[in-house]
């Protein structure tokens, strides 16, 4: 309900012109990834994209700069969720419990933003793609690093650090980033390869990273114990 006085701030809706390329865009998307989980990312071409999608080659390049930009498009996507997950926690909040709930407490509303551009069931087929394909998978560990530096300066903003001056923001970053990777490895090369399992799997991996790294993995053995026949 309107008060009055307060003026009610809609967003503006796209123009025409602006709707048509977005809809070229993401049919683009779409397109390359259903071709990239279906014949592989070395088996397709710019040229099979865009006629899946009935456009000229020109077209697909005033949107992308090639295949790994397109590949690459949904994951970034979820991945600016999670940087605004992260710089919305609660500002009490430790740095890494502030990462992990941003990742699992935001796990629906990632999911739903991509469900928005492509079936959830492909960009998970295409993470086993980008997983299994060495140049993107070499292109993956480049953006993480980038993701990574994102993510530092936004914790460094949090605890007001200068990210520069205090190394922990980016070494807190980097092991939570490691424990991403292996969770996606491990999901990708399993039996169970559904959204449910990799979030199940996500939260267990994260829940051991604060005791994989502070805690003596020997605790309850004795070092006699280590020596006994």
């Amino acid at each position: 309900m309107e008060t009055a006085g307060t003026p009610v701030r809609t967003v503006p809706r796209p123009g025409l012109r602006e709707r048509k390329k977005q809809r070229t865009r993401d049919a683009l998307v779409r397109a390359a990834l259903e071709l990239f989980a279906t014949r592989g990312y070395d088996g397709t071409t710019v040229d099979d994209i865009a006629a899946a999608v009935d456009v000229s080659q020109r077209t697909f390049f005033r949107y992308f700069a090639g295949k790994e930009e397109v590949a690459f498009f949904v994951p970034r996507l979820a991945e600016s969720h999670v940087v605004e997950a992260v710089r919305g926690r609660p500002p009490g909040e430790a740095p890494l419990e502030a990462l992990r709930r941003a990742v699992l407490d935001g796990w629906d509303g990632i999911n739903g933003a991509v469900e928005r551009l492509v079936p959830l069931d492909l960009h998970l087929r295409v993470c086993r793609v980008i997983e299994s394909t060495p140049v993107l998978f070499a292109a993956r560990l480049r953006r993480a690093t980038e993701l990574e530096e994102e993510l530092a300066r936004v914790i460094a903003e949090r605890e007001g650090l200068d990210v520069d001056a205090d190394p922990r923001p980016r070494i807190l970053v980097a092991a939570f980033g490691g424990a991403v990777r292996v969770t996606e490895r491990r999901w990708s090369a399993g039996g169970d390869l559904t959204a449910a399992a990799l979030r199940d799997l996500m939260a267990a991996h994260l829940d051991l990273l604060g005791p994989a790294l502070a805690e003596n993995w020997r605790t309850g053995r004795s070092p006699d114990r280590r020596t006994e026949t």
